[in-house]
Order: C-alpha cells, then sequence, then structure tokens
C-alpha cells in the first residue's frame, strides 16, 4: 500500500507519496484541474490511499480521486493538531504530515456526504446568499465554480 498526503489549494495540490516503511516516493505538485489530476494519477504506484484536509475544494477531488484509490479519507481541519502546531510550515511539509497520519492511521477524520446530498446543501447555500444580496454580487457563483473543480477565468 502507498500513502499519499493531499495538501489542497485553489489552483494547486502539494502531495508526498509513501510507502509502507515511510520512504517518501514522490513528491511534488499538480494543478487542481480534473486534467491534471488524471495525468498525474497514471503516474502512482498501486494500490494507493490518500489523506487530505477538508476544504472548499474537497468534495470535488473526494470524488474525482475515490474510483482510483483504495481509500481516500478526509481529516478535520481543526484537528489536525500536528499541522497547524508546526514551526516550519509549508505545502510540501503538510502534504508530507498528513501522509505520515494516514499512514499511521492517525488522522482525524471527518465524515463526507455522499455527493446528492452536498449538491443539494451547494444548491441552497447558492440560493440563500444569492437571494440575500439581490444576485448583485458575484461571490456565490464564485464559490459555486470551486467547489465543484470548474475551470474559469475572473
Amino acid at each position: 500500500m502507498y500513502y499519499i498526503g493531499l495538501d489542497v489549494h485553489k489552483k494547486t495540490i502539494s502531495y508526498c507519496v509513501k510507502d509502507v516503511s515511510g520512504q517518501i516516493q514522490q513528491e511534488g505538485k499538480v494543478g487542481s484541474t480534473r486534467r491534471e489530476l488524471d495525468c498525474w494519477m497514471k503516474t502512482l504506484p498501486q494500490p494507493w490511499s490518500a489523506g487530505m484536509e477538508a476544504t472548499i475544494f474537497s468534495g470535488w477531488i473526494y470524488d474525482h480521486l475515490l474510483p482510483h484509490a483504495a481509500q481516500i479519507k478526509v481529516a478535520h481541519p481543526l484537528m489536525l493538531r500536528a499541522i497547524a502546531a508546526a514551526k516550519k510550515k509549508n505545502d510540501q511539509i503538510d502534504a508530507n504530515k498528513i501522509a505520515d497520519c494516514l499512514r499511521y492511521d492517525f488522522l482525524p477524520v471527518c465524515h463526507m456526504m455522499p455527493a446528492e446530498i452536498r449538491d443539494r446543501r451547494r444548491t441552497l447555500r447558492y440560493r440563500h446568499s444569492a437571494g440575500a444580496a439581490d444576485g448583485a454580487d458575484e461571490e456565490p457563483c464564485l464559490r459555486t465554480l470551486m467547489e465543484t473543480g470548474v475551470e474559469y477565468n475572473k
């Protein structure tokens, strides 16, 4: 089994791939698009499981990676104390620590709702925020695009 820690951001995803013994097999960054994730997944050793912190982008990445992985875990951001309390902090170190937490089965997992429920909640949030702003604010649209992983030009 190979363990992958993912530090997810709007434009890039930092990753760290470790084997069972903890040796780093791959490290780097990949773009936060479906196309780039597909190309990256072809280079991964098999079988693999991944862990990532829960963010606004986690839902579509989780859904996209799930069919290809043995397991995907999403960590509760407030409970990831090992990353938050670190003196040295960058994306690569965070991905490395997430991979270690996953490898030791120490990742504080949060529940991922099924895609249908997340879609329904997103629709209700959009309706509520768009109605409150009388549709004048572009923020609800951008949030929806980011949550679903749709590429856009601002």
